[in-house]
């Protein structure tokens, strides 16, 4: 018999032994466990006709219907689920813990697998991850102006031993009007908080994790509520950078983009900047002078970090003032810089 385990004892195991998701292909591409690899009992449109069964001939006709459709399918099940099962195991789940993952872990195991089975489904699975974002954490925020660099810093502190929770990098966006250029597709709102608990369960929770200031929203990909109060009410080490070297930054980063997709980018936040300083804006683009671009940008974006930065708790905020836009260096220095500060007031560290 395959052996039911919870969730709490089945994600430890996803590090070691394959999961596999028996849901439909589009169940699975809206979202599904990161680890998890898609071996559909019912395509997308057996499900469909399925489902109009089971509401309209009763449960035994679904399932002569479903047998109908899987029967042709069974050999293949077992060749896939073989190819990557690990010393002959394998763990399985549906939706709601139900016969298709029964049926599925059936099979399996009638072939010489061992095999464990999800209790709850997925849906027991997104209930607990939603539940952990409320695990008290040593978060540290690094924020600061837009052009600063604070993602490369932070990608540079995780070289020098930190952990760093890339809620920008899980999300595909850059957290702006211009964040997703450059970037991969967005996934699905649920699919990111997929991945954020996926990256969230593997920090060690006795040492401090650092994280950019974002907004809730990135794009489509809004942070879970629990994760987003700590965030915000954990310590902020804002850094101070030139405004020369931020513009000299965004050159670099968005200069290389099609001018209509920057002109594009301009028009959305144009009702913020104001008509005179979008106008003048789009002449810089369209002459080619993407300093003069970013320098009014900036202004925007410079504004809004202020009265975002106002609404934290004043002594929870740190000023740093740093000369040179160099990550690795700044990172070093913006680590030495916490270890006095937070210690100093004491708040957690690593």
């Amino acid at each position: 018999m395959p052996k039911i385990l919870s969730i709490e004892e089945l994600l430890p195991l996803t590090d070691s032994l394959p999961l596999i998701d028996v849901r439909s292909p589009a169940e699975y591409e809206l979202a599904h466990v990161p680890c998890a690899v898609n071996i559909p009992i019912f395509n997308n449109d057996e499900r469909r006709d399925v489902g109009i069964k089971y509401k309209v001939g009763g449960k035994e006709n679904a399932v002569l219907l479903g047998l109908d459709f899987v029967g042709p399918k069974m050999s293949d099940f077992v060749r896939q689920a073989k190819k990557i099962a690990r010393n002959k195991r394998v763990m399985v789940h549906c939706w709601r813990g139900g016969m298709r993952s029964a049926s599925m872990a059936w099979l399996f195991e009638t072939a010489g697998l061992e095999v464990f089975v999800l209790k709850g489904g997925y849906k027991a699975y997104r209930k607990y991850i939603r539940e952990q974002f409320s695990r008290p954490a040593k978060m540290v925020v690094l924020g600061g102006y837009t052009g600063s660099g604070k993602t490369d810093i932070l990608q540079a502190l995780k070289e020098q031993g930190e952990q760093f929770l890339n809620i920008e990098g899980l999300a595909n966006h850059r957290g702006s009007a211009f964040g997703p250029l450059g970037q991969n597709p967005q996934p699905s709102n649920e699919q990111f908080e997929n991945d954020l608990a996926d990256a969230w369960r593997k920090f060690d929770f006795s040492k401090s994790i650092w994280v950019e200031d974002e907004s809730r929203q990135l794009g489509k990909c809004g942070i879970p509520d629990p994760l987003f109060q700590q965030l915000r009410s954990a310590p902020l080490i804002k850094i101070n950078i030139g405004k020369k070297l931020r513009i000299n930054r965004l050159v670099k980063e968005y200069g290389g983009f099609e001018k209509e997709a920057l002109r594009l980018k301009v028009d959305s936040i144009k009702k913020r900047l104001g008509g005179l300083a979008a106008s003048a804006a789009i002449e810089a683009l369209e002459n080619g002078e993407l300093a003069t671009v970013a320098d009014i940008t900036l202004t925007y974006y410079d504004k809004a970090y202020d009265y975002g930065t106002s609404q934290r708790d004043p002594e929870a905020v740190f000023i740093l003032d740093l000369e040179d836009d160099a990550p690795a260096g700044n990172a070093a220095i913006i680590k030495e810089f916490s270890n006095q500060k937070l210690l100093k007031i004491g708040t957690y560290l690593s």
